[in-house]
């Protein structure tokens, strides 16, 4: 038998404020009466709701609705998005991206850091050092909230960051400077993930809750969204497609190498062979801005690249297809460098490709959120984090 709870006067007033804090949020300065409106509660209610939170500093008076009579009615009420600062970092071998934003999630200042080669024994600090005066040139004199983006498994249990590759010292050495800073949570994500959390909700997969983000890149790899919820698996491995072995590579991948995997047929290196081999120009570097710049020449050549888009989404769908039929996400989205490059022309070829490949009905589309689709993803993670420690989420 069920038993049915009411909720206390302090459970309803805290889930009325939030109700009005994520409106506030989401549709920016509202008045009493269309608060009302949104949430259907009395006059009274909204009147306590928005006075309790001003109290609390988290709600403000910003001015007046213009074609409202003047009055309390009048009143626009939004939300104080000084009350808390966030920061998110994308993490790359080569340097990290970060960015400083406010609680709504607006980007205050950016800062990007290179680091040569495998950096030295003051990177870490060095970086920290760049965040801490990126965020007092904003006016930022403490962080809430830090989300760090960088390749890697998260294990979901620990939240260590463990390497399926060779990831230089430092990177982990940032996550322990990070973590000195007095009074801010760090938040570590798998890269990936958190692309796959801004197309969900800024990019092209707003309109589903069930997709594949498949991320084209220096290598590969996914991010696995099924009924609204990030997927990571035991060990924060979903979506390692990496190290999936297919047909069309120089063997089988390893524990501790993912070149006999996929990686070895739609990696960049493996993209900038391909190009060449179809007489376009690709930069034998081979990494991830030259296989763009490989596929972007392709998609110029008109008719003389059509061979080579041919054959880099049917590789695609390769992969896409091993995917689709464990998991039936109905939707991959294409993102990365190469996703990015391709844009609707590669994504159509890859739905084509993938139709004859697989019985089941899998859009392709090609990823919107762009080339700082890490970094705003990490700014969602740090802005939903600390919106529940301020909100009182569950």
């Amino acid at each position: 038998m069920t038993i049915a709870r009411t909720a206390t006067p302090s459970t309803a007033r805290a889930i009325n404020d939030r109700l009005a804090l994520n409106l506030l949020l989401e549709q920016g300065p509202l008045t009493a009466t269309e608060l009302r409106g949104l949430t259907g509660l009395s006059r009274p209610t909204v009147a306590d709701l928005l006075e309790r939170l001003q109290r609390t500093g988290l709600v403000a008076v910003v001015g007046e609705r213009g074609e409202q009579r003047r009055g309390p009615n009048a009143r626009l009420y939004a939300l104080v998005a000084s009350r808390a600062h966030l920061a998110a970092f994308d993490v790359r071998s080569g340097g990290v991206s970060l960015v400083v934003a406010d609680l709504a999630g607006r980007s205050l200042a950016t800062a990007e850091v290179p680091v040569e080669g495998d950096g030295g024994p003051d990177t870490a600090a060095e970086i920290v050092a760049t965040l801490l005066e990126t965020a007092r040139g904003a006016g930022v004199d403490r962080l809430h909230t830090v989300a760090v983006g960088a390749p890697g498994l998260v294990d979901p249990a620990t939240g260590r960051l463990q390497s399926t590759g060779k990831l230089p010292a430092w990177h982990a050495e940032l996550l322990a400077e990070l973590r000195l800073l007095p009074g801010t949570e760090v938040i570590l994500e798998n890269e990936v993930n958190l692309a796959g959390r801004a197309e969900y909700r800024v990019g092209a997969a707003r309109d589903r809750d069930t997709f594949v983000l498949l991320w084209l890149g220096h290598s590969v790899g996914a991010a696995v969204i099924l009924d609204g919820r990030l997927r990571r698996g035991f060990s924060g491995g979903t979506g390692e497609i990496c190290f999936l072995p297919v047909p069309g590579t120089v063997g089988l991948p390893s524990a501790d190498s993912c070149e006999g995997g996929f990686h070895g047929l739609v990696g960049s290196a493996a993209i900038c062979a391909l190009a060449r081999a179809h007489g376009l120009p690709a930069d034998r570097a081979g990494d991830a801005p030259a296989a763009e710049a490989a596929v972007r020449a392709a998609l110029a050549a008109g008719e003389a690249g059509g061979g080579f888009l041919d054959e880099l989404a049917e590789r695609i769908a390769i992969g896409a297809a091993s995917v689709c039929v464990v998991l039936d996400p109905g939707c991959v989205v294409l993102g990365g460098e190469i996703g990015r490059a391709g844009g609707p022309e590669l994504a159509g070829r890859v739905e084509r490709r993938l139709a004859l490949l697989s019985p089941l009905s899998t859009e392709v589309r090609a990823g919107t959120a762009g080339g700082g689709a890490v970094l705003a993803g990490a700014v969602l993670t740090a802005g939903d984090a600390a919106r529940r420690d301020l909100f009182g989420e569950p």
